[in-house]
């Protein structure tokens, strides 16, 4: 199976329950790649798919952000697949891997937390974010990585000081999803 069949079959399994914003952009997201074959890479100038994920520690209740060198903003680990990635869940904990410095990270089951489509600068367009959640081990220590200008553990109360909507609804969406037993 391909990363983008793969893709595909992820965003038709995601079930937002009642969020009507959520389930438009599942929708956005499998026309995208229903149009767009290349849709799952940084070339495709229309947009692509990426895959981040939420580092956090619920036995503290905290999160690991990372300052992002370009935006300078506070952000959950992610960014590009890459053609070694064999499924979108795989790139994220890759990505938040590579990121955060963590060995032994996990992916909270159940598949992607959120979906969160932001644009960005030309020559591309749009970022089609599959955000999940990744389990710290116990113990865990981070460490900083080329693509970042600090790495900090916020406790859940302090995120909306530091970092943006997107980051808060993400960070809510894996809480209610740790409560569930998800």
């Amino acid at each position: 199976m391909s990363l983008h069949d793969d893709a595909v079959r992820v965003l038709k399994d995601y079930a937002p329950g009642a969020d009507a914003a959520q389930e438009e952009l599942r929708h956005a997201y499998l026309d995208h790649l229903a149009l767009h074959p290349d849709g799952m890479w940084k070339a495709c100038g229309t947009g692509h798919l990426t895959a981040s994920a939420l580092v956090v520690d619920p036995e503290r209740g905290r999160v690991l952000l990372t300052l992002h060198r370009k935006l300078r903003m506070w952000l959950q680990m992610g960014g590009h697949c890459e053609p070694g990635d064999a499924t979108v869940a795989a790139a994220a904990l890759r990505e938040a891997t590579e990121e955060s410095g963590i060995a032994g990270l996990t992916l909270l089951a159940g598949g992607p937390v959120v979906l969160d489509r932001h644009p960005i600068p030309a020559p591309c367009h749009w970022h089609l974010d599959v955000q999940y959640a990744a389990l710290a081990p116990s113990g865990a220590a981070e460490r900083i990585s080329e693509e970042s200008l600090d790495l900090r553990w916020f406790r859940y109360d302090e995120v909306a000081e530091v970092a943006d909507s997107s980051v808060v609804r993400l960070m809510e969406r894996t809480r209610t999803a740790l409560d569930s037993g998800r």
